[in-house]
């Protein structure tokens, strides 16, 4: 998917496609580029995700713009969700530091263990989506667990982005341990400082993901694996 991606992305950037065009056909798409049609339909979502099309059912795919801006996961564009996450997922991490009870955190842990062993990212993302809402639970203030309920539908599929495109599942699992391990040691200032790593690799991956591609990708047939 991911070579598919950075095929049709190179097309758009290039100029290959202008803003306005429609894109080949799915059918047309596949047999060029020789991948299955979920491979490319995982693509070109990925491309709307990135604001650099629109599907418009019934008419075809459409590009809207020729370089990446601000990624947008359901309602929120990513810029918005990250600066929002930074003043609530990390003071947060801090209360529930100082307040988590003990099932808070056999809850915590037990689902930190079913993400390590998890091998479906469908099934991760809803994981990774649980354990942000399980902190704010144990932080013992329903407000912050409402306006993490708020954002859920933009975090789980920021998390199915970052995962299908940056790998994150591994890094964000070793990161999600060193939450719940300064939250089983009370430490205000680790779960704050842990969260905050969180979040900045979070920036780092979608930033690394969205900058401009390399030229020199193939503009006919198949892309290179």
């Amino acid at each position: 998917m991911e070579a598919v991606l950075a095929h049709l992305r190179g097309a758009i950037e290039r100029g290959d496609y202008a803003i306005g065009d429609k894109l080949p056909s799915e059918a047309e798409l596949c047999r060029t580029l020789e991948v299955s049609r979920p491979v490319l339909r995982e693509a070109l979502r990925a491309l709307q995700t990135m604001g650099l099309t629109v599907s418009k059912t019934g008419r075809g795919t459409f590009v809207v713009a020729t370089t990446v801006e601000d990624p947008t996961f359901g309602d929120y564009a990513a810029s918005d969700l990250l600066e929002v996450r930074r003043h609530v997922e990390i003071p947060v991490a801090g209360y529930a530091a100082l307040r988590r009870t003990p099932e808070n955190l056999d809850h915590l842990s037990h689902l930190l263990d079913r993400m390590e062993r998890e091998t479906d990212t469908t099934a991760w993302v809803a994981m990774d989506t649980l354990f942000h809402l399980a902190v704010a639970e144990a932080a013992q203030n329903p407000v912050f667990r409402r306006v993490i309920e708020e954002i859920r539908d933009a975090l789980a599929r920021q998390s199915a982005f970052l995962n299908e495109l940056g790998g994150r599942r591994e890094r964000s699992n070793q990161e999600h341990r060193a939450i719940v391990e300064a939250l089983i040691d009370g430490s205000e200032h680790d779960a704050v400082a842990a969260m905050s790593h969180h979040l900045d690799r979070v920036d780092t991956t979608l930033t690394d993901i969205v900058r401009p591609t390399r030229t020199d990708i193939p503009t006919e047939g198949r892309p290179e694996a």
